[in-house]
């Protein structure tokens, strides 16, 4: 019987999937700051700097660990080195949350699976380090999701985004950036059909269309807020970029795609209940 190990099951993202597949699967998760899942049996605490997580592990045996572990860098480099361990000696399957931000470095056009990864960020690089350390672990054993900016109704960003409204705050807009885009729902969507086809390898799990920065904000804005924002235009270069991931290799299925304007319907969908 499969059981699924969530790290970082109290953040955004995290959540989002272990609300997803809790009712399908037998599935645990970790939480470090949020003691509100503390009466949770199914939920252990664990500090990424502390903490050794061969004694979730233990408690868990998990037949698919999915990795949405926040917080300390060298920490998280530390627990995916006994990550790879632990999927090498057991039935095991890695799913990591990585980011379009390994390829920031390339400006000039969209990236997809297997093109190579450069990044200027220190962000980015730490992805990249994880990213490589799975892909020596056989290929059936690792799924590495790539995603853009994650939107929704509770997601960090539209939080942020409130709170700048609020109080008068200048947000900062880029003008030049041509990204792509998800939303939480069709995200855990798409993870529970990876993990059902039993799939692997790499994955960009963006809308199809691309869209600049400052355009979508400014739309998230008209749906959440009747305030008149007040935008910091942020300009890096005098030429659009791109930080979009777009797949080529492995596409899902029609229902499982998804474009920009479903991500703006899905933010509003929410705000109406």
């Amino acid at each position: 019987m499969s059981k699924i190990l969530i790290l970082g099951a109290s953040g955004f993202i995290g959540n989002a999937l272990y609300r997803e597949l809790c009712s399908y699967v037998d599935t645990y998760g970790t939480y470090f700051t949020n003691r509100s899942f503390r009466s949770n049996q199914h939920f252990y605490n664990f500090d990424v700097e502390r903490d050794a997580i061969e004694d979730v592990l233990k408690k868990v045996r998990p037949t698919i660990i999915i990795s949405a572990l926040r917080g300390d860098f060298e920490g998280q480099i530390a627990v995916h080195k006994d990550l790879v361990t632990y999927v090498k000696e057991h039935n095991c399957k890695i799913i990591f949350i990585s980011s379009a931000n390994v390829f920031d470095a390339f400006t000039n056009y969209p990236s997809y699976e297997y093109d190579k990864t450069l990044s200027q960020s220190i962000y980015g690089k730490l992805k990249i380090r994880i990213e490589n350390m799975l892909m020596r672990l056989p290929q059936k054993k690792w799924v590495i999701l790539r995603l853009p900016m994650v939107f929704g109704a509770t997601s960090p960003r539209i939080k942020e985004l409130r709170l700048h409204l609020e109080n008068d705050i200048p947000y900062e807009v880029f003008p030049n950036l041509i990204m792509n885009v998800t939303s939480d729902r069709k995200l855990t969507q798409q993870v529970h059909y990876i993990i059902n086809r039993n799939r692997s390898g790499i994955y960009h799990l963006g809308s199809k269309d691309l869209v600049h920065h400052d355009e979508f904000v400014q739309e998230v804005v008209s749906l959440i807020s009747k305030k008149r924002p007040i935008y910091k235009n942020v300009y890096t270069t005098n030429h659009d970029r791109y930080l979009a991931v777009l797949p080529k290799d492995h596409k899902l299925p029609k229902h499982l795609q998804c474009v920009y304007q479903e991500v703006l319907d899905h933010i509003i969908s929410v705000e109406k209940k």
